[in-house]
């Protein structure tokens, strides 16, 4: 796999655009190819099989981010038409970032990994289970452990500041 570094980069720049996004692609693609190793055939192309999830990575998180935008403007219109106005500033985002970073780290070891697995990579519990060694239901309870902390965290407005 590590030969095909190269050309994995190569094609991730082409479909990127964007050097520091296209490491960040070959790095989920390979991540999540040496997760689901077990599942290569043998009698096939080895190039081939990581040049297709590299590709379904790409567009699984195009989709993400055009969900995303269109949530935001949805958001945005909603207070215009209320007659609130949102100003999100880049240093309000950069903030927000930081705000959830935080957050994130204040979990337990388990339960953050659980959280990036399933919520960050995409992963199916099954798949996410198989990584972490566990049954899907005790990823599944993981998963909604790290969640309602989040929630209950961002709703009271709980961080390191306070």
């Amino acid at each position: 796999m590590a030969t095909l570094l190269p050309e994995l980069r190569g094609y991730a720049r082409f479909l990127a655009r964007d050097r520091h996004a296209a490491d960040d692609l070959v790095q989920d693609a390979v991540l999540r190819a040496l997760g689901a190793l077990d599942q290569f055939q043998p009698d096939t192309s080895l190039r081939a099989w990581i040049f297709t999830i590299l590709r379904n990575v790409f567009y699984e998180q195009a989709r993400h981010l055009r969900t995303e935008r269109r949530v935001l403007e949805d958001v945005g219109q909603a207070g215009e038409s209320m007659g609130v106005a949102f100003h999100i500033t880049e240093q309000d985002q950069r903030q927000d970032l930081k705000d959830i970073e935080k957050l994130i780290w204040s979990l337990s070891p388990l339960l953050r990994e659980a959280l990036m697995l399933i919520g960050a990579h995409g992963m199916e519990y099954e798949e996410a289970a198989r990584i972490c060694g566990v049954s899907a239901g005790a990823m599944k309870v993981r998963v909604s452990r790290a969640r309602r902390i989040l929630s209950q965290a961002a709703e009271y407005g709980v961080n390191d500041d306070n």
